[in-house]
């Protein structure tokens, strides 16, 4: 069977996956489209097959923090697999790419009828809220340059490309300090020989000399994936995974 290009919907049961094929929706994600607007009800959920999402807490003084990250491994749109219908911050898209997109009522009426998809998209949400509480750790305890590489190469595993469209503006947006300091931490890292940064755009020249330069974090967080989903490396493909209760179709 044809993959999508998403690694969680290419988790599932050939059998399962059929059953929301037509349910799915090709969607073009062009840089900063507001799929989900701040306190607005989650209509549909979307499944990135490229590029990246950022999920954005906005401050009452204007300031915006980003607090999740949503591509080709995973999901937007959680809120509605717990059965909430409104979203507390703003999704956009930072690198472009596209997605599939879906309808959260049919996709909740899925998870009601089948316990694989139920499964997979649970794990997902358990990922997503323990990379959360590793990120507001990490954010407390690891210098910004450590913060920084980590970032980048959650960036570089999401949207699938060691060339990533952003600007220092938009990082220090998304890490929550000032510019400045992303300017140094971006500059010691390109003295080091593991990024090149040029006209709004940051190039992983050495990942393996990136994933050195990072705190515990990135690892923490590949080793969950691992434990929930079976795969060593968010980058690598996929396989489909077996449970006890076959889905009903």
């Amino acid at each position: 069977m044809q993959p999508t290009g998403n690694r969680l919907l290419d988790l599932l049961a050939p059998s399962q996956l059929e059953r929301l094929r037509p349910h799915l929706t090709p969607e073009p994600l062009p840089l900063n489209r507001t799929l989900q607007p701040r306190g607005k009800p989650v209509e549909s959920v979307y499944f990135p097959t490229s590029g990246m999402i950022s999920i954005v807490a906005m401050m009452r003084d204007g300031a915006a923090v980003e607090v999740g990250i949503a591509g080709c491994e995973g999901m937007l749109g959680v809120q509605a697999l717990l059965g909430d219908d409104n979203s507390l911050n703003e999704a956009m898209v930072q690198i472009p790419g596209s997605a599939l997109g879906m309808s959260a009522g049919v996709l909740r009426q899925e998870m009601q009828e089948s316990t694989q998809l139920r499964q997979v998209m649970l794990k997902y949400v358990q990922l997503a809220l323990n990379t959360a509480t590793q990120s507001a750790a990490c954010n407390r305890a690891h210098l910004l340059e450590q913060r920084l590489a980590r970032w980048l190469l959650t960036a570089r595993d999401r949207s699938g490309s060691d060339r990533l469209p952003l600007t220092h503006e938009f990082i220090a947006m998304m890490l929550g300090v000032r510019r400045a300091g992303v300017t140094v931490a971006a500059q010691s890292l390109q003295s080091a020989g593991l990024i090149e940064y040029a006209h709004g755009r940051i190039t992983v020249v050495d990942r393996e000399g990136l994933e050195a330069a990072t705190c515990e974090c990135y690892e923490v967080v590949r080793r969950e994936h691992a434990r929930l989903f079976g795969a060593g490396d968010e980058s690598a493909p996929t396989r489909t995974l077996e449970y006890e209760n076959q889905p009903r179709v």
